[in-house]
């Protein structure tokens, strides 16, 4: 079967546009965490978009080797999701949902279908991509929670926290308000992730 004329070829449609939204809809929420101060966890996030542009450049480019010509339009018919509004807590709940879903049920299915068509080396993508959302998943979760519990900047035990901006490092239950060298907020404080802590 050629690509062009398979399903696996509108797959790689739906998912490139679908990673290039969640390039933009991850943007959205940095934007909100600097607007609201948490400068470090835009950081955070801001990789995570840039690893969503090279998913879809990655698709992108295996849509590419469909044709030598110019492929003017692919016709897919498809859902995306439209949750975020301008609040930080619930897009960081949504953006959980979203990698989830990803990870469950769509990439699997993608590649499930790129197999049976005989698209060996898509089929991996697909599955590589679908280790990343659910990576992308519990980072997401974990800011949720963290941030909507009021945990972000606090520890039941005294743990080192550091100031991106100047290096400052203290050891304590909760990170300063203010830091002591640079007076940067606490925003700029890195933060203590479950796969980084």
């Amino acid at each position: 079967m050629q690509l062009k004329n398979s399903e696996t070829f509108k797959n790689l449609a739906r998912a490139f546009a679908g990673e290039c939204m969640a390039k933009a809809r991850y943007d959205y929420i940095v934007y909100g965490a600097k607007q609201e101060g948490y400068s470090e966890m835009a950081k955070i996030i801001k990789q995570v978009a840039n690893q969503e542009f090279h998913h879809s450049r990655m698709f992108y480019s295996f849509i590419q080797t469909a044709d030598k010509g110019i492929i003017d339009s692919v016709g897919i018919e498809a859902e995306y999701p439209f949750k975020e509004k301008w609040n930080l807590v619930d897009n960081l709940k949504f953006a959980a949902a979203d990698e989830l879903e990803e990870a469950t049920r769509i990439y699997p299915t993608f590649a499930k279908t790129a197999r049976d068509e005989g698209f060996e080396d898509i089929a991996g993508l697909f599955e590589n991509v679908v280790q990343v959302e659910t990576c992308h998943n519990k980072l997401f979760t974990d800011l949720y929670q963290q941030l909507s519990q009021g945990k972000l900047y606090c520890r039941p035990q005294p743990v080192k926290w550091k100031c991106a901006d100047c290096g400052y490092e203290a050891t304590s239950k909760a990170a300063w308000k203010v830091c002591p060298l640079c007076q940067a907020k606490q925003g700029a404080v890195m933060l203590k992730l479950n796969d980084n802590s």
